[in-house]
C-alpha cells in the first residue's frame, strides 16, 4: 500500500514563490531531489541553510558534535509565546539544567507507572469512538479530531491524574486546538534575522491562545505546588519533576519554569501523539490485513504492563513514524565555518535535518514510499533505522518522552482496533500537510463500525 505523499515543488522557484509555499506547507514546498540527495543548499538574502541526509553528516550534528551545532533560535520564534523558555527552545547551560531535572522522570522503570493512566485514557477513548457511532451501523468519523482527544487525554493523566473531562483540562485542549490552527510552523523571524528588540508579527490569535493557555496551566501548577507542600500530591509526572533537584545546583525548577516546560509537554506529548496516532489508523484501515492483525493481537491484552507484547501494533506504529515523522524537520546551527562533503559552510548557516526525506531516501530505504510493517523484522530495514530513522530526533537532545510515545501509540491503538473496524472514506484522501505537526490538510475521515471479537476475522498468511 502506498499511502498519501505532498507533490514537490519544481526544482527552481522565485524566492517569494517558495517563501510563500514553505509558510503555507514545508513538505510542499521542497523540491523532490531531496529525496535522493545526500546534501541540498539553499540560499536567500538572510542566510544558508543546507539540508543534510548523509547519515555520516546527522551523526556529526547530533551525536558526536551537537555543542557545535544548537538548535537554532529562528525555529523557535513562532513558538515562544507560548513555550517561553522551555526545554524544547533553550541550548546551553539552560538547556544541560532541564534535561538534568527532566530526564529521571521518564526512565524506563518510572514509565510503567504511567502506563496504566494510558490505558484508562484508551478505554475513554474507545466508549467515546464507540458512542459516535452508535447503532453499530458503518458511519463515517474523523479519526484526527479523536487521536487529539486521546493524546490530550494521557497527557493529562500521566502529568496531573486528571482525565481530560476536568474542567481545566477540557480548557486548555480546546485552547491547544485553537493555537494549533492560528499558529504557521514559521514566523517571520524565521527567514529574516531580527535584532532582539524588533517586534516578531505574531498573530493576535496566536498571542492570545498562548496568554489563555499558560494562564489555565498556572492554575494547575499552583494546585499541584500546594499538594505537594501538604503531602497530598499524586506520584505522577508533574510531582516527579517538580520535586527533583538538579543535582548538580541542588534547586528545582521555579512555577515559572514548570509552566514552560508544561507546555512543551503537551504540545509534545499532545500534538506529535496524536498525529502519530491518526496517521497509524489511517493506514491500517487502509490496510486491512494489518488491522485485523493487531486486532487478533489484543484480544489477549488484558493489562497496560502487557503492551510489550504488541509486537505487531509496534511494528504499524514504527512504519507509520517513518513515513510521517510528526516533526518533519529540524533546524540547527553552526558555531564556526565547517567543511561538509567538500562543500564550504559558513557560521550561522541553518542546517536543516529532516526525518520526513531521511525516512523516504531512495538510497537508505527499500520501497520507501511504501506501507510495510513487516520491514521491521529483516535485518535491511534494522540497517536502515541505524542510519537514517529519527522520530525522535537523536543524540542528547534525543526526545525524553520518546519511551513513553512507543508505549502509548501502540497501546491506543491497539485498543482502539480491537473494538472497532476502520475504511478509508472513498473521495477523501488526506493530504499530508505540515502545520506545528505532520497532519491532513481536511482531516482523516474513516468509516468505522464495531468489530466483532467472536475471532471469526482470518488471521492472514503474509505480512499483508
Amino acid at each position: 500500500m502506498i499511502p498519501p505523499k505532498p507533490k514537490s515543488r519544481p526544482d527552481r522557484v522565485s524566492l517569494w514563490r517558495y517563501l510563500r509555499l514553505f509558510r503555507r506547507d514545508i513538505l510542499s514546498a521542497q523540491p523532490e531531489r531531496l529525496y535522493s540527495a545526500w546534501m541540498a543548499e539553499f540560499r536567500t538574502p538572510f542566510f544558508r541553510s543546507y539540508l543534510a541526509n548523509d547519515p555520516a553528516l546527522i551523526r556529526t550534528i547530533l551525536n558526536d558534535r551537537p555543542r557545535d551545532f544548537p538548535k537554532s533560535d529562528r525555529i523557535g520564534e513562532g513558538l515562544r509565546p507560548l513555550l517561553g523558555q522551555s526545554v524544547f527552545l533553550t541550548n546551553g547551560p539552560v538547556w544541560d539544567r532541564q534535561r538534568r531535572i527532566i530526564d529521571p522522570a521518564f526512565e524506563r522503570g518510572r514509565l510503567t507507572q504511567s502506563l496504566p493512566a494510558m490505558w484508562e485514557a484508551g478505554e475513554a477513548m474507545v466508549t467515546r469512538v464507540l458512542a459516535q457511532i452508535g447503532d453499530g451501523t458503518e458511519v463515517e468519523i474523523e479519526i484526527e479530531e479523536i487521536a487529539s482527544h486521546a493524546a490530550a487525554d494521557v497527557i493529562f493523566r500521566t502529568l496531573f491524574s486528571i482525565p481530560i473531562e476536568d474542567a481545566t483540562a477540557s480548557e486548555v485542549f480546546h485552547e491547544f486546538r485553537a493555537y494549533q490552527r492560528s499558529q504557521p510552523i514559521l514566523n517571520l523571524a524565521a527567514f529574516v534575522p531580527l535584532p532582539g528588540w524588533f517586534p516578531r508579527f505574531h498573530r493576535p490569535a496566536t498571542k492570545q491562545a498562548a496568554k489563555r493557555i499558560r494562564a489555565l496551566i498556572t492554575q494547575l501548577v499552583d494546585q499541584r505546588r500546594d499538594a505537594i507542600e501538604q503531602g497530598t500530591a499524586p506520584d505522577d509526572l508533574a510531582t516527579r519533576i517538580m520535586t527533583t533537584p538538579d543535582p548538580e545546583t541542588g534547586t528545582c525548577f521555579s512555577a515559572n519554569e514548570m509552566v514552560d516546560q508544561v507546555a512543551i509537554f503537551f504540545l509534545a506529548g499532545h500534538e506529535t501523539s496524536a498525529s502519530a496516532l491518526a496517521w497509524s489508523l489511517y493506514c491500517c484501515a487502509a490496510s486491512p490485513d494489518w488491522q485485523t492483525r493487531i486486532a487478533q493481537e489484543a484480544e489477549v491484552l488484558t493489562d497496560p504492563r502487557e503492551v510489550k507484547r504488541l509486537t505487531t501494533s509496534r511494528d504499524v506504529f514504527r512504519e507509520t513514524l517513518r513515513l510521517y515523522p510528526p516533526v518533519p524537520m529540524m533546524v540547527r546551527e553552526t558555531t564556526k565555518a565547517e567543511t561538509f562533503r567538500k562543500r564550504a559552510i559558513p557560521k550561522a548557516a541553518q542546517l536543516v535535518l529532516s526525518p520526513w526525506h531521511l525516512h523516504r531516501h531512495t538510497r537508505l530505504w527499500h520501497d520507501p514510499d511504501a506501507f510495510d510493517p513487516a520491514r521491521w523484522q529483516t535485518d535491511a530495514a534494522r540497517q536502515s533505522a541505524r542510519d537514517a530513522y529519527m522520530p525522535f530526533s537523536a543524540g542528547p537532545r534525543v526526545c525524553p518522552g520518546a519511551g513513553f510515545a512507543m508505549a502509548e501509540g501502540p497501546l491506543l491503538l491497539s485498543l482502539l482496533l480491537r473494538a472497532v473496524t476502520a475504511t478509508p472514506v472513498h473521495g477523501k484522501t488526506p493530504e499530508p500537510v505540515a502545520h506545528l505537526t505532520v497532519r491532513a490538510r481536511d482531516g482523516i475521515w474513516l468509516h468505522a463500525r464495531p468489530r466483532r471479537r467472536s475471532g471469526t476475522d482470518a488471521l492472514p498468511s503474509n505480512g499483508g
